[in-house]
C-alpha cells in the first residue's frame, strides 16, 4: 500500500483529498489542526489516520512524523495543501497577520518537506505536490500577501525539484485557480458570477478536479514530470 501525507485536510481540496486518495487505495496520513471531521471518516476507513498537529509549530511538525514513523517505514508522496488567505488592503494588514499567513503557506512546506527527505532519499524515491495558486503567477489585488507566499511557494517548487532529481525525487506544483471551497464563501453572488465571467470555461472548479491532478502526479504516469507549476484555472 502507497502512503501520502495530506496536510489541511480536514476541509476544501484537502478533505476531498482524503476521500481521492483512499478510493484509489493508498493509506492517508492527514495532517489538520481540527480532526473532527477526519476522524469520523477514518471510522469508516481504517486507511485514513487523522493526526492533530499546528504547521506553525516545529515541534509539532516533528511530532508529526515521529506518529508517521510508528506507522509505517515509508512515505511514497508528500502533499502540501495546507494554506490560508488574507483579504484586505496591505496597509491594513498587521505584521503578526503578515507572519501567520507565511508560517501556513511558505514556512510550514518547508518543515514538512524537510522532515519527509531522509526517508525519500534513502529509498532514492518520492514526490512532493504544492499546492499553490493562480495569483502567486498572476497576483490579486487586495491579496497582496497571499499572492506572494504562492510566488514563493512556486519558486521553492521549482528550485527544489532541481535539487532533488538526481535523488529521484519528484516535485512540482498545482496553481489552482478559482475552486468551489469554502475559502471562497467571502465572495457574494454577484463577485462569484463577476469571477466567472472572467474564467475562460465559464465556472469555478471542483475540489475533486485538482484531486484528480494531484493523483496523476503522484502515480508513475508522471515519471518523467518534475519542477512543473501547473495552472488548473479554466483558463482565467
Amino acid at each position: 500500500m502507497k502512503n501520502v501525507l495530506l496536510t489541511g485536510a480536514s476541509r476544501g481540496i484537502g478533505y476531498a483529498a482524503c476521500i481521492g486518495f483512499l478510493k484509489a487505495g493508498w493509506r492517508v496520513f492527514a495532517c489538520a489542526r481540527d480532526i473532527h471531521l477526519l476522524t469520523e471518516l477514518s471510522q469508516d476507513d481504517p486507511s485514513l489516520i487523522p493526526i492533530a498537529c499546528d504547521l506553525r509549530d516545529p515541534s509539532q511538525v516533528d511530532q508529526l512524523f515521529r506518529q508517521i514513523k510508528e506507522a509505517t517505514d515509508h512515505l511514497d508522496a508528500v502533499i502540501n495543501n495546507a494554506g490560508i488567505s488574507y483579504i484586505g488592503l496591505i496597509q491594513e494588514m498587521s505584521v503578526d497577520e503578515w507572519d501567520e499567513l507565511m508560517q501556513i503557506n511558505l514556512r510550514a512546506p518547508f518543515l514538512v518537506i524537510k522532515a519527509a527527505l531522509p526517508g525519500m532519499l534513502q529509498s532514492h524515491q518520492g514526490v512532493i505536490v504544492n499546492v499553490s495558486s493562480m495569483w502567486g503567477t498572476y497576483g490579486a489585488s487586495c491579496e497582496a500577501a497571499y499572492s506572494a507566499s504562492k510566488g514563493g511557494l512556486d519558486a521553492f517548487t521549482k528550485a527544489l525539484a532541481k535539487e532533488l532529481a538526481p535523488s529521484g525525487i519528484r516535485v512540482n506544483a498545482i496553481a489552482a485557480g478559482a475552486i468551489d471551497t469554502s475559502m471562497n464563501n467571502f465572495l457574494s453572488f454577484e463577485e462569484k458570477e463577476q469571477l466567472k465571467n472572467e474564467i475562460g470555461l465559464g465556472r469555478l472548479g471542483r475540489p475533486e478536479e485538482v484531486v484528480d491532478l494531484m493523483l496523476y502526479l503522484c502515480s508513475e504516469k508522471s515519471s518523467y514530470l518534475t519542477g512543473a507549476v501547473i495552472p488548473l484555472d479554466g483558463g482565467y
